[in-house]
């Protein structure tokens, strides 16, 4: 199939999801997918699809991004496995956009919190291209894999899959680079970049990095500004909060999240570290040494290869590639 026709085809399920949340169907299906997922908000769902539609399958968009790859679609199409994480709506879609588009035939596996909406999605573009070859995972051999899930996934993916072309990702958080002069608009868009599908996911800031001196009573003002994500984030920050006083160590209390003094990543969902830096140099260093932990680094012209300004750690782009790994050139080579 020509590149022409595959962008009509993904351009073409772009507008199927105009409406998405709108209609008694796509109502239906959200009920579904928060019944599967008590993580899962309406609003985190519909904001999903729709950065999808607008970030992903606008047709200029699809047509850019795929003009950087003239190699594509491949001659001879190869099945690619697909096995997705669960922990954001559709987090699995780019991997299945960039098999099909790349020419090859996918098997997904979706995970089970989320299989709902990959399902729906993947019935919808059936309506749009009858044909396409997709189809649920199998044990059945494949010629390459790309597998998202976490630290310990990773490992038994790597077992299962050792002999074949594979991208495997595990475990990664965002951080975010702060100079001291934000503004309150600013800040309060770090808020969505912390809070958005309940901080689950790799791109949403958990780390923090201050200039020495930062007035962080201020960043506490205007993270508190934002809504409580849902009521399974609360829980999360109550019995956190509670370990943290028990074990008498020093924290900063939101209305419903944690901020902490650490140089490590946090381990609890509602809880946020953060350490000083004395010159950016520093700071920039610090990126570099933990770079195989990031996935993303938010702030103002921050120098990094995977950075975004203030509130667009949750909107990707079709080149924001996870891990940094272009993916459609992988899908070029196998």
């Amino acid at each position: 199939m020509t590149r022409e026709k595959l962008t009509d085809i993904f351009a073409a399920l772009g507008e199927r999801l105009k409406d998405f949340g709108a209609t008694h169907e796509t109502a239906a299906v959200i009920e579904r997918a928060t019944a599967a997922n008590g993580w899962f908000t309406r609003a985190d769902i519909v904001r999903a699809v729709e950065a999808i539609r607008s970030r992903m399958l606008e047709r200029a968009k699809l047509e850019q991004w795929l003009a950087d790859y003239p190699q594509l679609p491949v001659a001879r199409p190869r099945t690619v496995g697909v096995i997705m994480a669960g922990n954001l709506p559709l987090v699995g879609f780019f991997d299945l956009l960039c098999t099909l588009t790349a020419g090859h035939a996918c098997r997904y596996k979706p995970a089970a919190k989320d299989s709902v909406l990959t399902d729906y999605i993947v019935a919808q573009l059936r309506e749009v291209w009858p044909q396409v070859p997709v189809e649920k995972y199998t044990d059945q051999p494949l010629d390459a894999v790309i597998a998202t899930g976490g630290d310990n996934a990773w490992r038994v993916f790597r077992a299962r899959f050792g002999g074949i072309p594979a991208i495997f990702r595990g475990n990664r958080t965002s951080v975010a680079l702060l100079a001291g002069d934000e503004t309150t608009g600013e800040l309060e868009a770090l808020a969505e970049d912390v809070f958005s599908y309940s901080g689950l996911g790799c791109r949403n800031v958990s780390k923090l990095l201050l200039p020495r001196g930062y007035d962080v009573a201020r960043l506490v003002e205007a993270l508190d500004r934002h809504p409580m994500p849902n009521d399974k984030y609360r829980n999360n920050f109550v019995q956190r909060s509670a370990v943290l006083r028990m074990q008498q160590i020093d924290h900063i209390s939101g209305s419903f999240f944690l901020l902490r003094e650490d140089k490590a990543f946090p381990s609890a969902i509602s809880e946020i570290t953060f350490s000083f830096y004395d010159t950016r140099e520093e700071a920039l260093a610090w990126l570099t040494a933990h770079d195989d932990e990031i996935q993303c680094v938010v702030g103002r012209r921050v120098t990094h290869p995977r950075s975004t300004e203030f509130g667009g750690s949750q909107s990707p782009t079709l080149l924001d590639y996870p891990d940094g790994a272009d993916v459609m050139q992988f899908l070029s080579e196998i």
